[in-house]
């Protein structure tokens, strides 16, 4: 322990306003190379990241099976994450040009690693977990330091021994690389040395029938690429200029990026997710949507019965309105992703590594109404979704915003981006973790639980995969859903129902087995 608190680096003041020169490293503000401030600009996505209606940080909730020892997890972050520039790094206003630059510092480590004094035998300790997450978006993290902290609390809930919580500001990255960042300093607990597995998307065949195939194909699918993408970028100028989604329950008020969000998470079979997976010949991407689909839909249905008779709702019998025009906005990572071992190298051996904000946007419509046949949410996801495979959206939307950063300048992009966000309904996302157990600097994780807040949506859905579970994590302004419990059990139950469908129906092939 005496050695680990000698470790542990002086307090140092660190301030938000540097010129070319500052004074030693030692003595306080940014590293010095040569006599020179090593100092990078801000990339003007990350910069947009600082704007009024775009101040967003990245949340990552961790259960740990373990109390956790704060002095192994500081030992653990000097060796890793502080390796990272931007993990080391204050952004900072250059006197002259009044660009922000990242400028690295020495880390004071009592400043960005809070551990609480608790009562281990509080009468509501998840309640206690989720008030205090929710009380983060309340706050936000001094310019003086670098954009990131980490809560310890060791209070045992229904789940976990002990839970971590990561705040991270949003320009310090994109939610994949975040994470995926994360889970480098992970290892398996299984084999302390070695790093976490996390499943890849499977190439396609290269045998003569598939060039033949494609080759036949070809001129159609351009067609329909070209088609796909002209349609999809004709709506995504309509919803900048004037295409609201309908004011449903789940739409958020005029600043809700302001307002503080709660979190809440829901842990679900990620082998009921593939069972359904498989029988239905989709992917996971497709099961996901089409529970989150169904969940939402059961639960509007609700909202809006409030005060009427409850006599059963049914496909053509139920209180949703008609044609209801629901969106979420995706967030796509264009810079290919860094690999956990590349990033787990570069805090380990100083190698370079691919990372920033390359965000383009996607525009992913929601069918809600509900169905006398659960599998018809399945069937309306994976064309959803196979239709946005075939569209260069995501491509349009990031050079577009890259266009209009540099001809109009950081406060008219993100006016646009506020617009489009606004003009929608809510974000959506599906990350794909670890095959195996791992853990936090010796710490086994019990789950994951990463969400997203600041942005003009009063709704997240996150799905997080961890072994055989599935994490369901939702951020909301109560305002617009003052009972997110409730919408999770919506979504349980939507998995059940598709789920218990296929098992119904004979449709699961011999070599997969029925969970639960």
């Amino acid at each position: 322990m005496e050695l680990l608190e000698g470790l542990r680096w002086r307090k140092q003041v660190l301030k938000p306003i540097v010129t070319k020169r500052t004074r030693e490293a030692g003595e306080g503000e940014a590293m010095m190379i040569n006599g020179e401030v090593t100092a990078e600009p801000l990339s003007p996505s990350a910069r947009m990241f600082h704007e009024p209606h775009f101040n967003c940080y990245i949340i990552a909730i961790m259960g740990c099976k373990t109390r956790i020892n704060p002095h192994v997890v500081k030992a653990g972050l000097e060796h890793t994450l502080l390796k990272h520039p931007r993990f080391s790094s204050i952004q900072v206003v250059d006197e002259k040009g009044g660009e922000m630059k990242w400028v690295q510092t020495k880390v004071d480590l009592e400043n960005h690693v809070i551990v609480p004094d608790l009562d281990p035998n509080m009468d509501s300790p998840d309640q206690f977990v989720e008030d205090y997450v929710s009380d983060l978006t309340k706050t936000t993290i001094e310019m003086s330091k670098p954009l990131w902290d980490l809560h310890l609390l060791n209070v045992r809930t229904a789940e976990a021994e002990a839970v971590g919580v990561f705040r991270i500001h949003h320009s310090l990255g994109d939610g994949t690389s975040l994470i995926s960042l994360l889970l480098a300093c992970t290892r398996k607990t299984s084999d302390p040395e070695a790093l976490p597995t996390i499943p890849s998307k499977k190439k396609a065949g290269s045998g003569n029938s598939v060039r033949v195939w494609w080759r036949f194909f070809s001129i159609w699918w351009a067609f329909r690429l070209l088609w796909n993408t002209f349609v999809d970028i004709l709506m995504f100028v309509v919803t900048s200029v004037f295409l609201k989604d309908t004011e449903t329950p789940l739409k958020g008020a005029p600043g809700v990026e302001f307002t503080p969000k709660r979190f809440v998470h829901r842990t679900v079979s990620l082998d009921d997710i593939k069972l359904v997976k498989k029988a239905m010949n989709t992917t996971i991407n497709d099961v996901v949507l089409a529970v989150t689909q169904s969940g939402l839909s059961r639960y509007l249905n609700r909202r809006y019965g409030e005060g009427k008779k409850d006599k059963g709702a049914t496909e053509k019998r139920n209180n949703l309105p008609k044609n209801i025009c629901l969106r979420s906005t995706l967030l796509i990572n264009m810079r290919p992703s860094a690999g956990i071992q590349d990033l787990a190298d570069m805090m380990k051996k100083d190698t370079d590594a691919k990372w920033g904000n390359w965000i383009g946007y996607v525009l992913l419509p929601f069918t809600i109404a509900l169905r006398d046949d659960p599998l018809d949410y399945v069937h309306e996801a994976k064309v959803t979704i196979d239709r946005k495979k075939l569209s260069l959206e995501s491509v349009f939307t990031f050079s577009s915003a890259e266009l209009f950063l540099r001809l109009f300048g950081i406060k008219t992009a993100a006016a646009i981006s506020h617009k489009i966000l606004s003009h929608t309904t809510m974000s959506f996302s599906n990350v794909v973790g670890p095959l195996e157990e791992i853990g936090f600097y010796g710490h086994p994780m019990a789950y994951l639980a990463p969400t997203v807040y600041g942005h003009p949506h009063a709704l997240t859905i996150n799905f997080q995969s961890y072994i055989n579970k599935m994490k369901i994590v939702l951020a909301v302004d109560q305002d617009a859903v003052p009972d997110p419990h409730q919408l999770c059990d919506d979504l349980e139950e939507s998995l059940k129902l598709i789920k218990d469908a296929i098992i119904a129906r004979g449709l699961i092939k011999d070599d997969v087995e029925a969970s639960g």
